[in-house]
């Protein structure tokens, strides 16, 4: 019979899935659609060139004669049952139509398969994550009040919320880390270390790199930090779970190399190598120089694209974090939340392409969400009267709302105005009802019909988890 806490998980669970897959994005998106692409002809035709939709895309790589997909392959392999399943369910496939951007059947076609793609990858991995967040909330901020409000600001108070509507490997990579972390934190805190934990912590690394070639950045401050906590186990137990770690971490590296030698014929090559169109990507390595300063602050608190205006929560996050540095017991923590955050904005900072395009918000930063996420559990915790907990709720709120609009409107929409949240994403889009909703869709409903079903069902799990936390608080 499931504990009292595991049934808020499972709410937990439900609530953030169900956001995540109501709402999609543009399906020829180039991010989204080269990856489509991609799928598509390894699906149908057992190759990994996309010479025939090459017109289609400006997000491309060229070698030798051929297109292919400029990008690590980790969410377009994740995307190939969404595909498989599609095709076969319409009898129709990629290589056998003349699509076509704008077309109302092209359009069907390609957003089939990236709602599919999402809701069955992204949607799930967030999900998952915002259960580790909760389950890890609870313990460092003794309540699980404490664990519900971490996770519903990590999962739908931030960006990741929007990007879990794409085929862009951000919102799957901060899930990624998530889920390390808690494994980390979970095998490390008893007797002995927990060799399952250690290999949920490698898989979840592993696969993140396949996702996101800069992963190994925020990948190498958790294995650095897991190292440390194993270091006060004994040899033989540290070594097994090293072991542990290792084995699914290079089987999901094994991974990446049979995808390079499958479309490539070769270990050593990236699609990054071979990007057509943006000369950026060849200052550095691949774009990445040195960080600015005055890209930091535009991407802390710019108006184009700072984090602050999409997710004002993660300010109390930061407290939280200073909370877990002053208590010993979880020092290292707040400095694993610190040395991640840190690596992951000074990263976004380095990058050539720094603003994301048309990105709302840093989107190559959103993987520091889910450093920054472990200071939310504590965040609520220090807040102990009324007036301040209603503040911590209002903020949460606030930054529910304005992601509800970015994620049912469009994530990549941010132009270039001087606070595009307000003028392009909120003003031209969510109140003008250019909104992306499931019935609105595929079920004949009108947009706001469509948004009205989402925030009541939303709404009843909402309730469901506030009545579970009230019932038993602790545990």
């Amino acid at each position: 019979m499931a504990t009292p806490r595991g049934r808020l998980a499972a709410l937990i669970f439900a609530l953030v899935w169900l956001s995540c897959a109501w709402f999609g994005s543009w399906e020829w998106n180039p991010n989204n659609s080269t990856r489509l692409f991609a799928a598509f002809s390894i699906v149908e035709e057992g190759d990994a060139t996309i010479d025939q939709y090459a017109a289609l895309t400006i997000d491309k790589a060229a070698f030798d004669g051929h297109v292919y997909l400029d990008k690590a392959p980790g969410v377009t392999l994740m995307a190939l049952p969404a595909v498989w399943l599609a095709d076969r369910a319409s009898g129709t496939r990629g290589a056998t139509r003349s699509l076509a951007i704008y077309d109302p059947a092209s359009d069907r076609f390609m957003r089939a398969r990236l709602r599919l793609a999402t809701a069955s990858g992204a949607a799930l991995l967030i999900a998952l994550a915002a259960v580790c967040v909760f389950l890890m909330g609870a313990s460092l901020g003794g309540s699980n009040g404490a664990g519900a409000f971490a996770a519903i600001g990590f999962a739908l108070g931030t960006p990741m919320w929007g990007w879990s509507t794409s085929l862009f490997g951000h919102a799957p990579v901060a899930a990624l880390y998530a889920i390390a972390i808690w494994a980390v934190w979970r095998g490390t805190g008893g007797a002995r270390a927990s060799w399952r934990h250690a290999a949920v912590a490698g898989a979840a690394l592993g696969w993140a790199i396949v996702v996101e070639y800069p992963a190994v950045i925020g990948g190498a401050v958790i294995g650095v930090w897991a190292l440390l906590r194993l270091w006060r186990y004994p040899a033989a137990e540290r070594a097994r779970a090293m072991l542990a770690a290792a084995i699914p971490a290079v089987a999901m590296l094994a991974v990446l190399a049979a995808y390079n030698l499958f479309a490539f014929g070769t270990l050593f090559r990236l699609g990054y190598q071979g990007v057509v169109g943006f000369d950026g990507m060849n200052q550095g390595l691949f774009g990445l120089t040195y960080p600015k300063p005055w890209v930091l602050y535009e991407i802390l608190v710019g108006g184009r694209r700072g984090m602050i205006w999409v997710a004002p929560v993660l300010l109390l996050a930061v407290a939280g974090v200073v909370r877990l540095i002053r208590a010993p017991a979880t020092r290292d923590i707040g400095w694993l939340a610190v040395a991640g955050t840190v690596a992951l904005f000074v990263y976004n900072a380095s990058y050539v392409y720094w603003d994301g395009g048309n990105s709302t918000g840093p989107r190559h930063a959103v993987p520091g969400i889910a450093f920054l996420a472990l200071g939310l559990g504590p965040a609520w915790a220090a807040a102990r009267s009324g007036l301040e907990r209603g503040a911590a709720l209002a903020l949460l709120v606030v930054s529910v709302a304005i992601n509800l609009t970015i994620a049912a409107a469009e994530i990549v929409s941010g132009g270039q105005g001087r606070f595009p949240l307000f003028s392009d994403v909120i003003g031209d889009r969510f109140l003008k009802g250019q909104l992306r909703t499931f019935p609105s869709e595929w079920l004949g409903w009108g947009v706001w019909q469509g948004l009205a079903l989402y925030l009541l069902l939303a709404g009843l799990i909402g309730w469901g988890i506030v009545r579970a936390v009230r019932r038993n608080p602790l545990g």
